[in-house]
């Protein structure tokens, strides 16, 4: 019996070892490729890359694509991510009474913004001069659109995937939800509002984001750590 016990603990800290070093690789490769970015592309000026794929989408030559597109950058502005934020926050709070959760979405839509308005200011890039939406303020560098709504879809196929739906179920949503943030993404190339390498690394931005808020808010529990101190605070000494 202490056999099995100990054999079947060798194998968990064996597996919990083994997805400890994927995840380091996948974040390590993932921080790699958004340094590379800043720094040949964005710093060094580098414009070889965002033009060839400029040159081989040409979308200039796909004008009916506009509305489909302007619909889809919407829901990667601000106009529509901070009231969804609210609500999201506000359903976990009042509905689910899970001020934890509530908590933790405030909080990935409040740092999220300010690691991106921070970013912005720090390479100040300019945005291409042949934009097809010209009431387009602030710097190019990353791409607002594509890390907000990489993102918001990733949290919410998180809260997806700690719902009792069926597994099918679950990776259909989440599967729409990334080819949404694609999309959104993808529409900010198609009216030239940015580079092609800003939105790869708002995406990349995003994913290493989205990992260390899980850890951070998640893994470290800071919601209860923070709630259970408001709560010892409210108690009277003795």
């Amino acid at each position: 019996m202490e056999a099995n016990n100990t054999s079947e603990t060798t194998n968990k800290v064996k597996y919990l070892s083994l997805r400890i070093v994927v995840i380091a690789f996948i974040f390590a490769a993932i921080l790699f490729m958004l340094y590379y970015i800043s720094d040949e592309i964005v710093l060094e000026k580098d414009r070889t890359f965002d033009a060839t794929v400029f040159s081989m989408l040409n979308f200039q030559s796909w004008p009916q694509l506009k509305p489909v597109m302007l619909f889809f950058t919407f829901f990667g502005s601000s106009n529509f991510l901070l009231p969804a934020y609210v609500l999201l926050s506000a359903f976990f709070l009042f509905k689910r009474k899970n001020r934890n959760k509530s908590i933790n979405i405030a909080a990935v839509g409040i740092t999220s913004a300010a690691i991106l308005f921070l970013l912005k200011d720090i390479f100040r890039r300019p945005r291409p001069e042949e934009r097809m939406l010209k009431n387009i303020a602030g710097y190019s560098y990353p791409s607002g659109h594509s890390f907000s709504s990489f993102t918001f879809c990733g949290l919410l196929i998180y809260l997806i995937w700690s719902t009792g739906i069926s597994k099918a179920a679950k990776w259909i949503l989440s599967i729409v939800l990334l080819l949404f943030a694609c999309t959104i993404a993808l529409s900010r190339v198609y009216f030239k509002v940015h580079y092609p390498s800003d939105v790869i690394a708002g995406a990349l931005l995003s994913i290493i984001w989205l990992m260390l808020c899980y850890y951070v808010l998640i893994k470290w529990n800071i919601a209860d750590k923070l709630l259970g101190k408001s709560k010892k605070a409210e108690q009277p000494a003795v």
